[in-house]
């Protein structure tokens, strides 16, 4: 995965609540298994008029944030179903980081999972950052907009994930020279548990 340390983007308001999975990829959209080629289903219910024509006046077919990289929205964002083609199309378009005034849980360890950011910040901060151009600092844990500044939660692991562009079993095998160490002394302590079975 790429890196996540700092970026700048207009931030694209899309100021909505309880915006769930099915709406950012309904499951027709979903027509294959792969993380890649769902950018195109994004939000469709809303990027789309009848005929699958683009709406003028939805926000992610507005010209001005055709290239926006952050997503600005509500409360309670990702939640219903616990597909992770939900942030693969989300990355698929090219958005970086949700900020939200929350998250669901799930959804919330997907970005992680996948090399989006979710930041959440209060409704006062979103409403200033909606719409503007921001930057977000992921080592200093603070998004900046209009002359101001937000610091914004992180735990430790998703930090270290996202800085470092790492997946779990990337994570898991920064502790090499430890499971090394101890599958060594289990080893000597059960050389049983380690016999190979003649075929």
């Amino acid at each position: 995965m790429t890196p996540f340390t700092r970026l700048t983007s207009l931030a694209a308001p899309l100021l909505r609540d309880n915006i769930d999975t099915d709406t950012i990829i309904p499951s027709r959209e979903m027509k294959s298994t792969g993380r890649t080629g769902l950018a195109d289903g994004l939000f469709a219910p809303w990027r789309y008029q009848q005929g699958r024509q683009p709406h003028p006046e939805f926000v992610l077919n507005r010209p001005e944030f055709a290239d926006a990289r952050i997503l600005v929205t509500g409360a309670n964002f990702g939640c219903g179903s616990s597909r992770e083609h939900a942030v693969w199309a989300l990355a698929g378009w090219g958005i970086r980081a949700v900020i939200a005034e929350s998250f669901a849980p799930i959804f919330r360890n997907n970005c992680v999972r996948n090399g989006l950011l979710p930041v959440a910040l209060d409704a006062a901060a979103i409403a200033e950052v909606a719409g503007q151009e921001a930057t977000i600092d992921l080592s200093a844990q603070n998004v900046g907009a209009v002359g101001q500044d937000w610091p914004f939660e992180i735990d430790a692991e998703s930090k270290t994930m996202l800085l470092e562009g790492l997946e779990a079993i990337d994570l898991t095998l920064k502790h090499q020279a430890a499971i090394t160490s101890w599958t060594q002394r289990d080893r000597m302590a059960r050389p049983w548990v380690y016999l190979e079975h003649a075929s």
